[in-house]
């Protein structure tokens, strides 16, 4: 059973993960990188609404977030 103790360390920990996602989609943002506008991200506009499916965007995370993970796997795990 978790004490408060750990609890509070891993909302804590929780907490900068969340914080330093937001730093990085910040940086992606000023730096002008087109997420969500990529080519092959499917966008329909018609009179009244919109909807936007950015899978080249979901694609592109994924095997980024794929490819740091499994860096950070292998470095905590030696």
């Amino acid at each position: 059973m978790l004490d408060a103790a750990q609890i509070g360390k891993w909302i804590f920990v929780a907490g900068l993960g969340v914080a330093g996602l937001g730093l990085v989609v910040w940086l992606v943002g000023r730096a002008g990188i087109p997420v969500g506008h990529l080519p092959g991200d499917v966008r329909v506009d018609r009179p009244g609404w919109s909807f936007t499916f950015p899978i080249v965007t979901c694609i592109l995370i994924s095997i980024v977030a794929t490819i740091v993970l499994n860096v950070l796997a292998r470095v905590l795990h030696k």
